[in-house]
């Protein structure tokens, strides 16, 4: 069982962190971890006819304002199961905006010990276009059918952004305790 208050957020945050995974890559089923129970969870299913184009989770021991950690898009070629932990670089940061406010959503790839096939991405305007559109799209449209729901995806920042947001998430983890 996955303990979460023995997850770090990195070896040498905020450039070389972990995340949790919840949602893998291909999948239309939507993971959370639940932080009483300590498990993952089956949230939802998506109600659309889609699926992740990427891993998904969240980096521990960081904290949004909204009270959730701080959420981690994990570019792979590989899907990962709920409840791995990897070790990752950031690459930049997702700004989207859904029926509760702004959502941050940082995007890393593999640390180069994890899979050196990466290595030569360092900032977000690395990624192919098509990556980046696989992106937005799905944001802008797993939410349609789900009454009462929306996203809107604002913008793409680079990797100095994703850092500062991860050191105040870190921060704002810290200063909870």
């Amino acid at each position: 069982m996955v303990n979460y208050n023995k997850m770090k957020a990195g070896k040498q945050p905020p450039e070389d962190i972990n995340v949790l995974i919840e949602i893998p890559k291909g999948s239309n089923i939507k993971y959370e971890f639940d932080e009483e129970e300590k498990v993952i969870k089956v949230d939802r299913i998506l109600y659309t006819a889609m699926f992740y184009p990427f891993n998904y989770g969240f980096i521990p021991e960081t904290l949004e304002e909204d009270g959730d950690p701080l959420d981690a898009l994990v570019i792979t070629y590989e899907s990962f199961i709920p409840g791995v932990l990897i070790r990752v670089r950031p690459i930049g940061v997702l700004i989207t905006e859904d029926e509760e406010g702004i959502d941050r959503k940082i995007i890393a790839v593999p640390h180069e010990k994890i899979d050196p096939r990466f290595s030569n991405i360092k900032d977000i305007k690395d990624l192919p276009e098509a990556i980046l559109n696989q992106i937005k799209h799905f944001y802008e449209h797993y939410k349609e059918l789900e009454p009462g729901k929306f996203v809107k995806v604002k913008e793409f920042k680079g990797k100095e952004d994703a850092l500062k947001i991860i050191n105040e998430a870190i921060d704002r983890f810290k200063n909870k305790k």
